[in-house]
């Protein structure tokens, strides 16, 4: 069996890039992008809400896999977005991680709610 190798988000990034530039043509505008992220997040709440929560799917939905894709089409849009507007998503998420470690670290633990 061959192991696929991983990919980062820098490289993700450059992958959406150019694909958009090759094969989608162009970008969408920002504010489009943003419209198409709320979509794509929404597909994945109503997922989310038949799968883990207490709707059920309608007659002849297929759910394999369905949320799988839809995560991968937030996390395509949301690449999209950081391209635009020049966002290193690598930089950012390790920036925010320690922003939340250095906020948070004892604030969970503190938490009644969370024992």
């Amino acid at each position: 069996m061959t192991q696929k190798a991983d990919i980062g988000l820098r490289e993700a990034q450059a992958v959406v890039d150019n694909w958009i530039r090759t094969t989608g043509v162009r970008y969408f505008s920002p504010l489009t992008n943003m419209a198409v992220l709320a979509e794509e997040v929404g597909e994945v709440a109503r997922l989310m809400a038949r799968i883990y929560g207490d709707q059920s799917f309608k007659s002849g939905e297929k759910p394999a896999e369905a949320l799988a894709d839809e995560l991968a089409d937030v996390l395509w849009v949301l690449a999209a977005i950081a391209n635009q507007t020049g966002t290193d998503l690598a930089d950012a998420l390790r920036a925010n991680i320690e922003k939340k470690t250095a906020r948070d670290a004892q604030r969970h633990r503190n938490n009644m709610k969370l024992k």
